[in-house]
Parts: C-alpha cells; structure tokens; sequence
C-alpha cells in the first residue's frame, strides 16, 4: 500500500502551505516548494516574491553556483563569483610553494592574464534544471526485488536518465534522492571547467582565529576568495587554455555596500551537504556512542602524524594545509555534536517524538503500516551500525594515498571490460577526465613520507582489532602475520614506496586505459596489493550494497509515515539536506549562549584589532592595523547597528518593553550573525536581502548550533556570515582590489 502512494505523496509535499510558528525560520527548502511559503517571506521581510526565488532561471538563484563541495555565486557579468576562502583553500595551495606561499601572504591578481588556474578539479557547476524523476526511478520495480538487486535496479534507471540527460558533455547530471528514497530528482547543471583564481585575503585575515575561533561567535574572519570562470571563445565549457575567455553568467548578484542591520530578512541560497533530522534515536545513539568517538580518534591521529611528519619541512606543510584545515574543520564539529547532545537530549526528543507518532499511527488500522515501517527500520538499524563498525578500521587500512590510487586504477580497469551503460558509477566514460584530474591534483597534496606515516597509524588500528575483523587479502597482501613486529612493519611499509612508480604524476595518468592483464603483470607493490585485495572489495561492496538496497527499500516507507503525520498537523517537509540547492529564510539576529550571556549580532574591526596578539592564529596584517590606526574607514563606518535588550524572537514576554539599543560599532562591520537553516556545504552561500541582493557570505555556525544537523533548536540555532562591508573595506581601502569593485554592480 505504501509503495503505491509514492507519487501521491510527492505531489502532496508540494501542497502543504500552512506553516507552524514552532518552526521559526528552520527549512532547507527546495526551489519548487518555496512558491508555498509567502507568507514565511512576508514575516521575515523578504520582498522578492516567493515564486521568482523558486525559479531557477530568474534572478536571484540563476547566479547562485556550487563547486561540488561549497557554495559561490556569480557576481560580475565577466563570470565573476564570490565563494569562502576556506572553500578556495585548495585552488590557493595550487599555485602556493615554500618559496611563493600564497596562503600566507594572499594573492590578487593584477588583469585577467594575472589570474591563476585553481587545479584540474576545480568546477563551477551552475544548475539549471531540476525535474521529478520519481516513477522512472521506482515506478518500474519488481515487487519481489529486494536488498542489493533492488539496489541494483536503481542505480541502471539513474544511470540511464544521467547518460540521456547528458547529451551535451557540457553539463553534468546527477539523480539524487529526496526524502531518503521517497523522491528521485534529476538535477542537470552546466560544468565550467575552466576556474581561475582572482583574489585571496592573507591567511591571517582569511582565517583569522584559525581552528581556534572555528565555529565560535564572536567571529572576525574575511572568509572570501574570489575566482573566475572561464569558457573558450564560443561561449561554451572548455578545458584551461589561455586562449579561453570570461564566461558570461545569465545573472550575477548586485551587491549592497549598505549591509544588513538587526531584523532585517535575509535569503541564503547553496548546496548544503548532509543532514539527519528525520534519523531515529537509535541512530543519535550509536553515533554518540561509537561513531563520532572513533571519528574522532582518527582524525586526532591523523592530525598528529602529519604534525609530526611534516615539522621543519615548509613543502610538506604547504601540500598538507588544506587536508590539515578540513580535518580541523571535522573533528571540531564532532567535538561540538558531542557536547551538544549533553546540552540538549536530542535522542530523547527524538524518542519522545517517535513516540508521537506511534500513538497517532495507532489512531488507525489504515495506519498500521506506517508502524510497521518504524519498527522494521529500528531492526534493520541493528545489523547496519554492526556492518559499519566491521568495515571502519580495514576501510582506513586501505585509505594510503597511494593505496587508493591503486584500488581506483585496476577497478577502473576492471570496469572498463563491461559496456559504459554497465560500469559502476564513478568509473564510466563521463567520470574519466575528473579521475585524471584527481591523480593529477595528488601531487600537489602528497609526500610519500607524510603518507607512508598515515598509513601505519592506520594500518596498527586495523591490527589492533579482532582478528576476526581483519581480512586475509591484505594481511597475507602485505605479508602480515601474528609474530610480525613493528619494526618488520615498518620495513614492508617502506619497500611499498621505494619501489612504487605511483609517487609519479605521469606514472599514475598513463595506467588510465591500460587492460586488466596488464595490471595483473605488474610488480609495483601498490598495483600488486590493489589486484589481491579486489575480490575482498568487491564482497565488501557487495555486502554495503544489500544494505543500501534494504534501507531503500525500509526508509522511505518511514518517511512516507512522517510525511503523512506532519500534513495532517498542517506542518511543512522539507528533505533532509543531500548536497542538492535549497533556499533559506532567516533574519539576523543574536542569541542566548548561555545563562546571562547574549551574544549581538555583529562583530566589528575594533573588535578584530582588540584580538590581535602578534602570533598565529590572532595576528591582523599590518595594512589593516595601519588603516584602523587612521580610522580609514571610507564608506563603510557603522555605529548604529542596534542591539535588543531581549531578542522578541526568542522569547514572547517583555518585547514591547525592549526597546533597540545603540551599539557603538565605531568601525567597519566584521561579522554577523542570522537564524538562517544552513550545514557543511553551506559554506560560501550568498546570504542575501530581501531585494535579493548580496549583504554577505555564510562561512560558518555557532558552536551552540552544531547539533543542527540532527534536531533544529530555533532560540541558540545562529549561522555565521561574512559582512559585505567588511569585504568591500578590505578590496577598497586595504588590498586595492578596485577594479573588481568596477565590475560589480555596487547598490548604496
């Protein structure tokens, strides 16, 4: 019966209009469903209607791009786009050397023959089309398929829609699941593959705070670097070539040198990542208990090596810095869900509202299915966690950057036997270019001392286990047994890379296209490890797959509960986050972070200098402490941003009585905060007003809110954005970036 409703109720998420004031400003909204949230645009001060923000080819979010792991967008007619300078980290480590470190000292390009190619992945992808494939996808399913054939099936019909929507090798296409399977959606996007790098703040400005201030407010961070998409001379995507031109975006963003002030609407629009919020308890549980520690235990490790490893040795340190920034980024946001879930019982929430809907699935026999599905998944959850934990430790054993490589080569090989329609994804004919670019980007990211430490540490997790964890593929593979000693270890370890050819760039291209056979030949160590492990991924992959499969089978039947639950309290639904765009409303606004501790909405260059101490995180360049000293502040001086004594947002008492305060900013806006529904992959969104002008980036969240991902609590929920006006004061009055201010349309 419920399989049945799929598309009832896909069409009945698109009519749920009415919106419950509990929620606040909580959504990731896709496109579409926002032509029925007015009335949510009117409360917030939005003033561009609903239905124009939910078309894709109108103004705003036609110049609103991704770059397949953050946000931009478009602000100039000469392809112009704005994104975070820790999302542009890996286009600045490209073109940095020990002798020419650009992360350090930054990097502005003086023309456009100035601009620097920001790697071989890097894309911009500009997504202009989004259609419901929901019944091509499961319309057509056997009944009796199940686990890892159903799995199977489903990904032949997205590879079937991908292959005929990319017709035209200028755009890439992707079919994403909406609602943990209950929806499929097909995104088309076109690929610039030609990026260049424009302009990037110092180090000491673009991550000001570093790891420290990482997901703390009050934040002082220009976390903006501006890059440029080119096209050859037909208009058309084309790979780097020097001959190419500007791309031409339909839209680009206006900018609104005037900033936001408190309670003032704002719009941000992106591709956010990953979210939880519709997970059972059972799932907060296990990752409380098990995943997010062990998560963290890794990442503390691997932090260390490469410390250790890379000390006193500048090159090393430059190939290392984005991997070493993001995994930062990671473990301080396991370390904030961690405390969060101390703060707030979110399994309890969960198991509180799970209870909910029990007592409501019970109201009716007609609902009998809906619990069903509930407790169908709780048992299915069961076997999940304990593959998962089976896998973790080998699936690290196997994580050695040249390792890996291997593994990807022969199964490329392997593949590469079947007809393209049949290969998995990720190794057909339209994933090849991005696969060159990545053995080609490794060089600039890899040392094989760095690498051959991470993989020890690793593989002495691995071997720490249960004997029955471990696999005999790469303990006989590596010649491993129960009287090995570390140091014999370490003699293995170390032949791998002196007698590999893999640490060459060349090398590592030239075994794209070459037959199984000959892989099957090879002495390199890497190679010979990567053919003998094979069969050992392969069952590995197969088992994942028949997990999927049953969870594709279970948990949208669960959704599909939950969907009906919140329509009959005329509650929206929005998908949980899956990397696709989406649209959120909010206004910006302060918060309580803790017991008689409000924090205000913006921070300010009198506040930036006040931290600086000279030494690394908390330095500020000389050019601006020199422009503060003669309070160079040209156009962007605000002293009357305005702070509430209590925030009516947050509490229904005493509002009339609070009166807005002055608050004495004496200087450029740094920083700001919003109630805006954002996550990873959030970072670099334009958070606009409600003209649909850009006021700023989102970089960032609140400490108090990391625990967004799994349950959104409206009253501490802040995300953190970068001011326009301090970006506009730093091109203007600091780093003399004029003449991209001349290409962008300023509005005062």
């Amino acid at each position: 019966m419920i399989k049945k409703n799929i598309i009832t109720t896909s069409l009945a998420l698109m009519g749920v209009v009415a919106v419950s004031s509990a929620h606040a400003d909580e959504g990731q909204w896709q496109p579409h469903q926002l032509k029925q949230l007015q009335s949510e645009f009117d409360r917030v001060g939005i003033e561009l209607p609903a239905s124009q923000v939910a078309d894709l080819n109108q103004y705003p979010l036609n110049a609103v791009v991704g770059l397949g792991y953050c946000s931009a967008s478009f602000v100039s007619p000469k392809g112009l786009a704005v994104t975070n300078h820790h999302c542009a980290y890996g286009a600045i480590q490209n073109n940095s050397t020990p002798e020419n470190n650009l992360i350090e000292k930054g990097f502005l390009a003086a023309d456009l023959s100035k601009e620097l190619p920001a790697g071989p992945q890097e894309r911009l992808y500009v997504t202009e089309q989004v259609d419901d494939v929901t019944e091509r996808v499961l319309g057509n399913l056997p009944a009796e398929l199940h686990g890892k054939a159903r799995y199977e099936a489903i990904q032949a019909n997205r590879k079937a829609l991908i292959s005929e929507c990319e017709s035209d090798p200028n755009y890439r296409c992707t079919v994403r699941d909406f609602h943990h399977g209950l929806e499929y959606f097909m995104i088309k996007q076109l690929m610039i593959k030609d990026v260049r790098l424009v302009y990037a703040p110092a180090e000491a400005l673009g991550n000001f705070g570093g790891d420290i201030d990482n997901f703390e407010y009050p934040r002082h961070t220009a976390d903006f670097t501006f890059v440029r998409g080119y096209v050859g001379k037909d208009g058309k995507p084309a790979d780097y070539s020097e001959d190419n031109v500007p791309y031409e975006p339909k839209s680009f963003l206006k900018v609104n040198a005037s900033g936001v002030s408190l309670g003032d609407g704002v719009l941000v629009a992106g591709y956010p990542g990953r979210t939880s919020r519709y997970k059972l308890a059972d799932e907060v549980n296990y990752s409380a208990s098990w995943y997010y520690p062990t998560l963290l235990n890794t990442y503390n490790m691997t932090l260390d090596v490469i410390a250790k490893q890379s000390k006193g040795d500048e090159q090393a340190q430059v190939k290392y810095a984005s991997r070493v920034k993001s995994t930062n980024n990671r473990l301080k946001k396991l370390e904030g869900l961690q405390d969060g879930f101390k703060v707030t019982d979110i399994p309890g929430i969960k198991a509180a509202q799970e209870q909910e809907y029990l007592a409501w699935f019970a109201q009716s026999a007609e609902r009998k299915a809906y619990a069903d599905s509930y407790h169908a998944l709780k048992s299915l959850l069961v076997e999940a966690h304990a593959q998962q934990q089976s896998h973790f430790y080998l699936d690290y054993a196997k994580r050695a950057d040249l390792l890996s490589t291997a593994i990807r080569l022969y199964r490329l090989a392997k593949e590469s036997e079947k007809p393209n329609a049949e290969r998995e994804m990720g190794y057909q004919e339209r994933d090849l270019p991005m696969l060159k670019a990545r053995l080609e980007r490794l060089q600039k990211q890899f040392t094989p001392e760095v690498d051959k430490a991470l993989w020890l540490s690793y593989l002495g997790n691995y071997l720490a286990q249960d004997k029955a964890a471990q696999v005999a593929a790469l303990n006989d593979g590596l010649g491993i047994t129960d009287t090995t000693t570390q140091a014999e270890l370490d003699a293995i370890i170390a032949s791998f890379y002196a007698n590999t050819e893999l640490t060459d760039v060349e090398a590592r291209v030239n075994w794209i296209g070459k037959s199984v056979a000959e892989f099957e030949a090879s002495n390199d160590p890497f190679i010979k490890l990567a053919v003998a492990l094979y069969d050992t991924n392969m069952a590995q992959e197969a088992d994942e797959k028949e997990m999927a499969g049953r969870l594709a089978e279970i948990r949208p039947q669960y959704m599909q509960a939950v969907i009906a639950f919140n329509n009959a309290k005329g509650k929206p639904v929005y998908p949980d986050a899956n990397g696709t765009l989406r649209v959120s409303y909010a206004q910006v606004d302060g918060y309580p972070a803790a017991d008689a501790v409000y924090k205000t909405p913006f921070t300010s260059l009198r506040g930036l200098v006040a931290k600086h101490t000279g030494e690394k995180p908390f330095v500020v360049t000389d050019k601006v402490l020199e422009a503060y000293k003669k309070q160079a502040f040209g156009a962007y001086y605000r002293g009357d941003l305005g702070l509430p004594g209590v925030s009516c947002s947050l509490f229904s008492f005493g509002c009339e009585s609070q009166a807005a305060k002055p608050l004495e900013v004496n200087s450029v806006p740094v920083n700001f905060l919003s109630s805006a529904d954002t996550t990873g992959g959030n970072s670099g969104s334009p958070v606009m007003n409600g003209k649909g002008e850009l006021v700023g980036l989102n970089f960032d969240s609140t400490y108090e809110s990391i625990t967004k991902d799994w349950y959104f609590n409206a009253k501490i929920t802040r995300a953190i954005h970068v001011d326009i006006r301090y970006m506009l004061w730093l091109m203007e009055e600091v780093d003399n970036a004029g003449y991209l201010l001349d290409e962008m349309t300023l509005v005062k």
